[in-house]
């Protein structure tokens, strides 16, 4: 499978364009039109550049506003073409995109339409090229790739063929099943974007809101289960618009695209496995919860962090048998505390202070784990081991962290046991009624949100939920969920606009630490809260308007509210049950600790509580410009 990337779809100038699009992984390149007019060199030159970086030019484009005109347009349009001929003769592009007609002098008629295209292709054929033809969604007559195939189809000429788009099929709702009827060796080049589903003009919304295969709303992969079925084995190319990738970085972008291929044709041969569309590798991996979550920290902040996991009922329980390392524990969580001065922890350290640097995932393999991420160009992570260390599969994960994999395996599932020793002076305590870890909350900016989407869904077998905004007095901060299929996972993303909201200044304050804070499950958060009382754990103050509103809104009894408040617990519920919450306080440059009840059915995250919870913790925040002690 010849994979392929639009020019027009990532950031930077032309050579610039072409250096991350070999270095991710693309076989083939479209060059747009407007990247080539604004680079100085000559149409060999660009050729000469394409092919030194190992690809192919698989499409020169656009060509617009070509058929179905009267004349002297329709003379003008061919001299335009030819001309066109000349630049891709001398580049070394052999294929033509003309996409269907908006000028206002167009007229209607297949039969018009296909009779331009005869002539168009007789023209092309003698000097080797092809055109193919596309139907834009918002084209004044041919709208919809039926009409199209119908053009090239009485056009009936070996060097015309049809273009295919998924944004233009889906985005008109056009059933994609209908492409299964069309012959797979007229079909010139496939190209490919997802979208979020937004009411909107198509144009607008197809110039500003494209995104990679797996980022949006669209059905990309029945699109591409029809294209294959046709027999079609040319290029897979991904055009994309979007304001946020012209503005992103190339590398990352291009990288995304590739991995989205690369996901996206893993599940149509997995849909239709009589084809070898991509190499083998395992399914999406599921998850079982999170085994572990490892702080990299100084002597001091260790010392806070514990008397603070002390308050909310963590008993110290092992240490590394050759590591300044500690795990503490309460019911199925495992805390990790780091304060080694040398390897990957003391580095983070140093760069982000006190910081989660380590996730661990209980996966159903952690071997498949790591060759699904590497087929998908997830960077794997290795250091040395220490004395009595396992080699535990890893790989980087968002800011810069890593992801552990543990499984069932005789030897990953004895981790505790191998690399740690019990401290059996220790008092285990009593605990405070936490069970497990409900969620992560994963703080970035706003333009990685869609990468790290991405990275989840592909890898994992995780579904996205919708975007939702959380207000911050200073800025909105875009959340989105990625929950495993049987709820044993789930993360929120938090991507922060700007750098003054609570979101965006731990980012600033941390260059980059990823996990802003841990929410705890209990299974009667009352008693979890008053065990945590009285072990000195200060909850996060909660507004009393907010207690006046909640009883308003929800129409909660008094008694109810008065208990509510006098705990500082938040409150949400919805159809399929309840939901409760409370927080710490701020701990290190930003991070904090939720605790959770789930009653019911409820799945969500208390989003309604958000503004006022963000609103909350600002107030602790030391003022701007002071300096951290």
């Amino acid at each position: 499978m010849l994979t392929s990337i639009a020019t027009v779809s990532i950031a930077g100038d032309l050579p610039q364009k072409l250096q991350a699009i070999a270095a991710a992984g693309f076989g083939g390149v479209e060059i747009f039109e407007q990247d080539f007019l604004a680079h100085d060199a000559s149409p060999e030159e660009v050729g000469r550049m394409v092919r030194d970086h190992g690809l192919t030019i698989t499409l020169f484009q656009p060509f617009r506003d070509f058929e179905g005109l009267p004349e002297p347009d329709r003379a003008r349009a061919f001299d335009r073409a030819e001309r066109k001929f000349d630049l891709m003769g001398a580049m070394g592009a052999d294929l033509l995109l003309v996409c269907s007609s908006i000028h206002p002098k167009a007229m209607g008629g297949i039969d018009r339409a296909a009779e331009d295209f005869r002539e168009l292709g007789e023209r092309a054929s003698t000097r080797g090229l092809r055109v193919g033809y596309e139907a834009l969604a918002w084209g004044k007559h041919v709208f919809d790739h039926r009409d199209a195939w119908e053009v090239v189809r009485r056009a009936d000429h070996p060097a015309v063929g049809l273009i295919l788009d998924s944004f233009h099929t889906l985005a008109r709702r056009i059933d994609p099943d209908t492409i299964r009827r069309i012959p797979g060796d007229r079909i010139f080049i496939v190209q490919l974007a997802d979208a979020p589903q937004i009411e909107m003009d198509l144009l607008y919304w197809s110039r500003h809101f494209r995104n990679m295969p797996g980022e949006g709303d669209l059905d990309v992969t029945g699109f591409m289960r029809a294209v294959v079925a046709t027999g079609y084995q040319g290029p897979i190319s991904l055009e994309i618009f979007n304001d946020q990738f012209r503005g992103g970085n190339p590398r990352v972008i291009a990288e995304d695209g590739h991995r989205s291929l690369l996901h996206l044709m893993d599940r149509v041969a997995r849909a239709e496995p009589a084809l070898a569309l991509v190499p083998t590798m395992p399914d999406r991996i599921p998850v079982q919860g999170v085994e572990f979550v490892e702080f990299a920290a100084d002597a001091v902040e260790a010392q806070m962090l514990g008397a603070l996991l002390r308050q909310m009922g963590f008993a110290p329980v092992a240490r590394h048998v050759s590591k300044d390392v500690t795990l503490w524990r309460q019911g199925d969580i495992n805390v990790v505390l780091n304060q080694e001065r040398t390897g990957f922890a003391a580095s983070a350290h140093a760069v982000q202070g006190l910081t989660v640097c380590d996730i661990g995932l209980k996966v159903a393999s952690a071997a498949d784990t790591v060759t699904r991420a590497t087929a998908l160009g997830a960077d794997i992570f290795a250091q040395p081991h220490a004395e009595g260390e396992l080699d535990i599969p890893a790989i980087r994960g968002v800011g810069g962290g890593v992801l552990h994999f543990l499984d069932d395996s005789v030897e990953l599932s004895r981790v505790w046991n191998t690399e740690f020793t019990s401290l059996a002076d220790t008092a285990p305590g009593t605990g405070a009624g936490l069970r497990r870890i409900d969620h992560l909350a994963q703080t970035m900016s706003y333009d990685e949100m869609l990468t790290w989407t991405l990275f989840y869904t592909s890898l994992f077998e995780t579904r996205a939920a919708a975007m939702v905004d959380v207000v911050d007095p200073a800025g909105l901060v875009r959340s989105r969920a990625i929950e495993g299929l049987d709820g044993q996972l789930r993360l929120t993303l938090n991507g922060a606009e700007n750098q003054r909201t609570l979101a965006g200044r731990f980012i600033a304050e941390t260059l980059g630490s990823s996990v802003q804070h841990i929410a705890f499950a209990t299974d009667d958060i009352v008693a979890t809260a008053r065990a945590m009382a009285a072990l000195g754990f200060a909850a996060l103050p909660v507004s009393a308007n907010y207690y006046g509103d909640l009883a308003v809104r929800l129409d909660l009894p008094e008694e109810r509210i008065a208990e509510l408040q006098s705990m500082n617990l938040f409150y949400d519920r919805d159809d399929s049950g309840e939901f409760f919450q409370f927080y710490s306080g701020l701990v290190g440059r930003g991070m904090f600790f939720e605790v959770v009840e789930r009653r019911g059915a409820y799945g969500g995250y208390g989003a309604a509580n958000a503004p006022f919870r963000v609103a909350a913790l600002r107030r602790q925040l030391a003022p701007a410009g002071l300096p951290r002690l």
